[in-house]
């Protein structure tokens, strides 16, 4: 099948200048990115044959070679016609991936979607996880800390080059500044290219000819950093924070790994934690119990009066609104529960044990009093005619 005119392919005309067809490549590549339209059997092919047409048109050398003699000059005289069928996605944004700025779905390049043509210095440093123990009193409110990291910084004699100066750096005569070698190999099921990091570079693309002597070539040394960190109420133990750039330096000027603080809860010395809501059991005596009375309790922001009516169960909660945590990432806070637990002595008076025996005799005090109250009326008419 014979192969299409580039200007078609791309949809300009012969005259359109270098920033049109740049212009107008960049349109095809975002149309019939295989991401976009993976329903599209056809999308790849098409996306390939654009970046084909591109690599031809943007060559001056190139573009007047194809006006004059069409594909077959493409193929004589020294040049050669572009292939893409065998390349995957990243191996063509490597050429061309610098016309977009940001990649076809709007995030700056990075990582392995980054143009290798334009692969930025050094080597990311790696990311740090620490944990961070909170008191119930610092969630429950949230809390800016102060954490003293040990980690690699920054070297500041060569300001994280590696280099004893600027022009101690040498393109990297492997692969030519690009930072990978490549190998293509052709079996009969077609074109395979083989792409690694530079063995010579490390896949930085230049070396160093006078390394920095406190550094020895790294760009980073050990040290400790203070780093603020503000801790948001209502956090949970297992959640955590990622702190950008606060992790390792990177090597030779690369990009610094993050800081991941894990948080951790420390026991409390009265409280449960539930979710938001917190629970505290304290003794009340039984005369209280049976009276009523008023207590003082603890809560995350100092003592608090909370009133017992008369007649408490042993076991039952006492709700303290808005008294518990402060949810994460609203106004709301959750609410403290009283267990009320009643006290028995292990030894009592005589004198005590009489005034027992008198409350034990008294009909008010006999529990088969209460399971009589509890029947229910046609229960208790029953049992009378029985």
């Amino acid at each position: 099948m014979s192969k299409r005119d580039y200007y078609e392919v791309l949809g300009v005309s012969k005259s359109a200048t270098a920033d049109e067809i740049k212009k107008a490549y960049r349109k095809k590549a975002m149309e019939f990115h295989p991401d976009r339209n993976k329903d599209n059997p056809d999308a790849e092919k098409m996306f390939k044959e654009a970046a084909e047409a591109f690599d031809v048109l943007k060559d001056p050398n190139k573009k007047a070679r194809y006006d004059q003699f069409g594909h077959q000059g493409m193929n004589s005289g020294g040049f050669r016609e572009p292939d893409f069928q065998g390349f995957s996605m990243e191996d063509i944004f490597s050429q061309f991936g610098d016309i977009f700025g940001q990649d076809v779905f709007g995030g700056r390049r990075g990582g392995g979607g980054q143009s290798r043509a334009r692969r930025s210095a050094g080597r990311p440093g790696d990311d740090m996880r620490i944990n961070l123990k909170l008191s119930l009193e610092d969630i429950a409110f949230g809390v800016e800390k102060k954490l003293k990291v040990k980690k690699y910084l920054k070297c500041d004699s060569c300001s994280g080059t590696g280099a004893e100066s600027t022009s101690d750096f040498m393109t990297c005569g492997t692969c030519n500044g690009m930072g990978e070698v490549r190998q293509v190999s052709r079996t009969m099921f077609g074109q395979f290219v083989n792409v690694q990091p530079c063995p010579t570079c490390s896949g930085e693309g230049r070396t160093i000819k006078n390394k920095c002597k406190k550094c020895s070539g790294e760009g980073r040394t050990k040290g400790e950093e203070t780093v603020k960190v503000k801790i948001p109420s209502g956090v949970a133990r297992g959640n955590y924070l990622t702190l950008r750039g606060q992790g390792n330096a990177g090597l030779r000027g690369g990009d610094a790994g993050d800081l991941i603080v894990v948080i951790d809860e420390a026991e409390h010395q009265f409280f449960e934690r539930k979710g938001d809501d917190i629970y505290y059991d304290t003794n009340i005596s039984v005369p209280e119990a049976i009276l009523g009375t008023e207590i003082e309790v603890p809560t995350l922001k100092g003592k608090a009066k909370l009133r017992v009516e008369s007649g408490t169960q042993p076991g039952k909660l006492l709700r303290m609104r808005e008294k518990g945590i402060k949810s994460l990432n609203t106004q709301r806070f959750g609410d403290q529960y009283v267990r009320i637990n009643i006290y028995m002595p292990e030894k009592i008076s005589d004198e005590e044990r009489k005034m027992l025996e008198k409350l034990k005799a008294a009909k008010n005090f006999d529990p088969k009093q209460k399971h009589e109250q509890s029947k229910g009326f046609f229960t208790r008419i029953k049992e009378a005619f029985s």
